[in-house]
Order: structure tokens, then sequence, then C-alpha cells
């Protein structure tokens, strides 16, 4: 039987391909996995830059002690003795970094940053101690209550109830340890869409997808060959991640490792489906890149990678928890911090199960091959 009779050539009988079966969906998966470890700079970019990026952050918001308060002391007008009153009271704490300037000289650093509050002593016995700070900066009224508590003190006020102070430095509730699980969901949403987008319509510039149209092979096993092969390199990633995070700042998982497991899994799906819907029909990288942008930057200020998404205002949670990275943020952070089970997880892998089935089959449906 010719094959050249046939106008497609998926239209050919199985047996006329030879007695092996053939597979597209494993044939385009070893493709991308063989295409993948050959480009060096794509296994850096891959495994290499996350865990730079949990170095650099992890210094930079590492446990140390408490930043000292830097405070003007103005000297213009004050008595001699009420401005050695405030040093003294001041310098006996270490947390205080004092210095005396005149009233042009303390207005000036305050303006510029370079000091948190000025204390302004009376000019006489009976006057009253002033504070100058900016009540929209949060080290200014932080700056403003502990020097007063301080002077008070050294004044003589005693506190009418007696009080004891307990510190501790428990492993899961550093910032290091809320930062970590936000890494993770931020590198999955973009190995997942990136590595998806990208790798579509790149092969749609060079005309491979045309190719891929003249073999025995369906939308569907294209589709899926990619967002399988692209999750095969990100499941690797995030365990590198969590050993390196473990090995260099004590990072631990509360929950159970199988239900994080599943939490990536689902995560990366997820992901990968967006990347694949959002390249369905994108014919330049200028034109993926902006789609990609355009659907990754609300995430990355809303969704809680640096910081909780409580911070926004409650009119727009609703929206917030929709996107697809909120409640994978919020699942992660849930298992490795607090060992929360699935179960209890079902309303965020709904929301996640949800955007992986939908972006799939809408992906499906629009997708074109030039």
């Amino acid at each position: 039987m010719n094959r050249e009779s046939y106008p497609n050539e998926r239209d050919v009988p199985k047996q006329s391909l030879g007695t092996k079966r053939y597979s597209p969906l494993g044939q385009l998966i070893l493709a991308r996995l063989r295409e993948f470890y050959r480009e060096p700079e794509a296994i850096f970019w891959v495994y290499g830059f996350p865990i730079l990026m949990v170095v650099a952050l992890g210094i930079a918001f590492r446990n140390k002690p408490a930043e000292q308060i830097i405070v003007d002391v103005q000297r213009d007008a004050a008595e001699e003795t009420k401005v050695q009153f405030v040093c003294n009271a001041l310098q006996k704490d270490e947390t205080f970094k004092v210095q005396v300037n005149d009233s042009a000289q303390c207005r000036l650093r305050l303006r510029t940053g370079k000091t948190a509050l000025v204390v302004v002593p009376p000019s006489s016995s009976e006057g009253d101690y002033e504070y100058i700070f900016d009540p929209t900066r949060e080290e200014g009224r932080l700056a403003q209550s502990k020097v007063d508590d301080a002077l008070q003190r050294a004044a003589g006020r005693t506190d009418p109830l007696p009080i004891r102070m307990q510190t501790v430095q428990d492993p899961g509730g550093r910032y290091i340890d809320f930062l970590v699980p936000g890494l993770l969901g931020m590198s999955l949403m973009g190995g997942g869409m990136w590595g998806v987008g990208f790798v579509i319509v790149d092969m749609r510039i060079r005309k491979m997808l045309k190719r891929f149209l003249a073999t025995p092979m369906r939308k569907s096993d294209f589709l899926l060959g990619i967002l399988f092969s692209r999750l095969l390199f990100m499941v690797p990633e995030i365990f590198v991640l969590l050993a390196f995070a473990w090995l260099a700042f004590g990072v631990v998982i509360q929950g159970s490792l199988p239900a994080l497991v599943v939490l990536i899994l689902l995560g990366a799906l997820t992901f990968a489906g967006i990347g694949l819907l959002v390249a369905s029909r994108a014919k330049t990288l200028e034109a993926v890149s902006g789609l990609m942008n355009l659907v990754m930057l609300p995430m990355w200020v809303l969704s809680g990678i640096f910081f909780s998404s409580e911070r926004f205002p409650e009119a727009m949670q609703p929206f917030i928890r929709a996107l697809p990275l909120t409640p994978l943020n919020d699942a992660l952070r849930a298992v490795m911090l607090e060992g929360t089970s699935l179960p209890q997880l079902w309303p965020q892998m709904a929301i996640l199960a949800g955007w992986a089935v939908g972006s799939f089959v809408l992906a499906l449906r629009w997708f074109r091959w030039n």
C-alpha cells in the first residue's frame, strides 16, 4: 500500500507504520528531554538560577539582631541638663543610636531618612518634650513609641502590671521559612508558563509545527507531550530548591512529603496548562512575551510570594484568591509551615484543578499549528 495515496499521514492504517507501535506522545517527550539536556544554559536557568535567588534572598532576610534606631536630639534652645537627660536615658539601651544636632541639621536628617525621630527637650524645667517624626514611616512611629517609653522610665514611671518577656526563634517562624514556599510557587509559575509558551512559539516560528501536522500525531498528543516533558524538568528543579533551602538555611517541612509532592505536581500541571493556552495562537516571541507578562504580573504582585496577600484590602481578596498562584502558595505554606493534610486543602486544590483542566481544554480547542 502506497502511503502517498493518503492526504495526511494520520490517515495511514496502523499496520502500515511498521511492526513497532508508534507513540507520538512518548517520542515527543523523549525529544524534548534530549533537546533540554543538550543546552547547558537551559540547565542553569532551570536548576541554578532558583538556587541563586534563594541564596540572595536568604542572606538579605536572614535572622539578625534588631536594627538600631537612630534618634536625633535637638539642642538649640533646650536646657543642657535636659539634653543630657535624653542622651543618658537612650544610651543605656543598645537599641538606640543618639546624635545631638541643631534644629536645621535635625530637620535635614529627618527629611532625608538618616534619622527616624527628633527629640526636642524643653527650654525650661516645666516645658514639654516634643517628638518630631513622619507618621507615614513605620520606623518613625516605632521610634516614637520606644523613645517615649525609655524616657518615661528614666523619669521614674513604673508599670502597674509585672511582665516577663520570652523570645523564641523556632524553625518555621522565620521569614526565610515563609519565603521558600512562595519561591517554589513562583518557580512553578515561571517554569510552566515560560518553559511551555516559548517552546511552542519558537516551534511555530521555525515552521516545526507544520512538520508535526504532517505526522500521525493528534493535537492532544502534541500538547500533552509538551506539558509532560516540562513537568519532568520542573519537579526535579523544585526538589533541588527544597534540598538547598534545608541544607543552607535549615528550612524544614512540617507536613508530609507526599502531600507536598501532590501540590507540586498539581501546580506544575496548572501553570503548564496556562502556558499552553497563552501560546496557543501567538505567532511571535514579542507577542507571547507580552501575554506572559500580562498573565504573570498580577500574580507576582498579589499572590503572596514575598509577603502575605492578606495585606491587600478585603474588597480585592475574592479576585486574589481566584488567581492560581494564590491557592498554590497558601497550600504550600500550609503543608510546610503548619503540617496541614491534603483533605484540609481541598478548596485550594479545587481552584488549581479547575485552572489546569480549563486551560488545557481551551488550549486544545484554540491551538493552531501555524
